[in-house]
Order: C-alpha cells, then structure tokens, then sequence
C-alpha cells in the first residue's frame, strides 16, 4: 500500500479544521430549527457537501456565513417539500411534481426583479446590454455606434452584467444595502474581481455585515474556479496548522524551497497566531503570485479589537501575551514586502508577499 502524497494529506488536514469547525454551528441551527426531525443530520451532512463543492470559489471570510445560509436553504426546501407532498396526498398523481401555481408565483416574482434591476441601470448601460442580450447585435458593431472599441464594450458589458445581478439579488429580496459599503462589495463579488475585492475589503465586510453575508451566496459562484489560493478559517489553535500546511503546499508549487520555504510558513503561523490569541475569529488567505514575478501573497484579517500602537506592535520584545513565538516584528523581517491596518474595535489586517526568482 502507498503512502498517501503529503499534499493530499496536508489537503486533508485544512478540510478537517474547516468541518470540525462547522460542524457544531449546523448542528446547532439545525436542531433549533427542526429538533429532532429524522432527517436532521442529513440536512447537516448536505450542507457540509454544498459548502465543500463551493469550497474553492468562496472568498476570504465568507465560509462560515456561506454554510449558515446553505443549511437554512437546505431546511426551506425540505420544509417546502413537506408541505407540497401534504397538500396532495388526495391526488392521483406523484406529489413531487411542482406545484404550478407556485411555479407561477415564482415566477412572477423573478420576472418583476428582472425588470426592476434594469430599470436601475444607467439608460447607456441598459441600451447596450439590451442590444446584444436580446438583439444579438456584435461588440464591434456596438463599438463602431458608439465610437468605442470591441474590447472596451466587451469590458462594458462584463461590468453591467455583474451590476444587473446585484440589483436583481437586491430587488428580488426587497430590501435596500444597510450601508455604503454594501453595493460596492457585492459588485466587486458578482464580477469576481480579485482585486477589487481586495481593494473593498470585502472579506472583513462580510464578516461584519450579515445582510451582505446572505445576498452574496448566489453570486459565489461567478468566475472560474481557482487553484491558485488557498483560504483558512482561523478560530483555534489547530486552524494554525492548517493555514501553515496550506502556505506550504502553495509555496512548494510555486518553486519554494529551503530556507524560503520556512520563513514563508513561519510568518504564516505569527499572524494566525494573532488571529487566535487577539481576535475572535478571522481568516488566512495564501494566494499564488505570477505576474511576472513569482511568489507567495499571504493576507490575515480579522475583526478583533485592534492595534492601537502598530509602530510598538512592531518593535522586537513587545508582546500582550507571554507567548514564545516571533509575533509581527519576526514576521516582517521573515517577509519581503509586508503591511498592516489596524483600528480600534474595526479589526486588523496583515499583507505580506515572499518573493522567489526563477532560475533560468
């Protein structure tokens, strides 16, 4: 028998922490909402299965929010089928099949959201959607009308696309962004811009916004998958094995070795300490940098009290805990290029990037 590669079980390991984390928040949403129903730890282990089969597309942040609204989803449609199966238990025919009326009213719904979102477009945005949406018309040819290009309509129509799915989410639910960060955020989520989101701080947001936290899960899904970043949930101590097994796994696919390679996963385990020891939760996410230089971008955030003093933060020998490890001033000398933002009772987020030179 084989041993098992060392990145399917530090694969292995990072899954582990994220389900053992989970687990009891479903359970306990769960048995809130359908006690000791039989079928209880069924929607449990459903929702474990949507949230690992969307595992790689959820940002930074949003697992646990994205899991708690999966298993309300899952109890709707199990409640919804209950009903619909007592509602035609009289009929002849198999009580699985949809209710028509309730299809229509659906969508009826989904209808009315549509046109509301488009109506909240700009008259240009709708112009050119509705053109090549609905009159087939080519990108050149809308270039060549509005004295643009192929490419910047194209661009045009990406953003307007991503735009009308957030109106349609808002107009659909029928509510209003709570605050001005809101749409911003769910913009940056529907068009799967990495960089924007960086830019918008949208994992820290949706941390601390559950309205967004909820609207976000169908927009989850755009963009392709990627592989070449790894998020990990930190609440305990084994969470800081996990995001040092997932730097190291990364980094080993990028070229690191050596020396490199355990600065890289040392850093990696000072700022998720900091998430553990000062916060009450927050996230560790390790992407993969190509472009054109190689190397590894680490970014921790949480939503913890804050640093007031980062300048003595940052000086060797300062520390709130009797801990023996590095801290921030070890981990920015471990580092090439590093960061922190930090307020009062807002949270604190850490950038820092290794970088690597290819050998020719």
């Amino acid at each position: 028998m084989s041993p098992t590669p060392a990145s399917d079980e530090s694969q292995d390991r990072v899954e582990s922490a994220e389900v053992a984390a989970l687990l009891p928040m479903l359970r306990r949403i769960v048995a809130a909402r359908v006690g000791l129903h039989p079928a209880a730890e069924d929607i449990v282990q459903e929702t474990l299965l949507r949230v690992l089969t969307a595992e790689d597309r959820i940002q930074p942040g949003m697992l646990e929010p994205y899991a708690i609204t999966t298993v309300r989803n899952v109890i709707a449609t199990m409640w919804r089928a209950n009903d619909r199966e007592a509602r035609n238990q009289h009929r002849m025919h198999d009580p699985s099949e949809p209710d028509v009326a309730e299809e229509l009213l659906v969508a009826s719904e989904e209808q009315s959201a549509i046109a509301e979102a488009l109506q909240r477009l700009t008259d240009r945005e709708r112009q050119i959607l509705l053109a090549h949406e609905v009159g087939g018309q080519a990108t050149q040819s809308l270039a060549d009308e509005t004295g643009s290009t192929a490419g910047a309509v194209a661009a045009q129509l990406k953003r307007t696309r991503a735009r009308l799915r957030v109106e349609y989410v808002l107009a659909l639910e029928g509510i209003e962004p709570p605050t001005d960060r809101c749409r911003p955020v769910l913009l940056a989520l529907s068009s799967a811009d990495r960089r924007r989101q960086r830019e918008v701080d949208a994992g820290r947001h949706l941390l601390e916004c559950a309205v967004c936290a909820r609207l976000s899960e169908p927009l989850l899904g755009r963009g392709p998958v990627r592989h070449d970043e790894i998020n990990v949930t930190i609440t305990a101590d084994p969470d800081i094995v996990a995001a040092r097994q997932a730097a190291r796994e990364l980094a080993v696919e990028a070229g690191f070795t050596g020396t490199d390679l355990t600065m890289l996963a040392t850093a990696v385990s000072e700022v998720a300490r900091n998430i553990v020891r000062f916060a009450s939760g927050g996230e560790v996410s390790i992407e993969l940098l190509d472009r054109p230089r190689t190397g590894i971008r680490v970014v921790a955030r949480d939503t913890g009290p804050g640093i007031r003093d980062i300048d003595r933060a940052l000086q060797d020998g300062f520390s709130t805990y009797q801990g023996l490890g590095l801290g921030l001033p070890g981990s920015r000398r471990l580092m090439d290029e590093f960061s922190i933002v930090s307020e009062p009772g807002q949270g604190t987020t850490v950038t820092m990037t290794k970088w690597i030179e290819k050998k020719g």
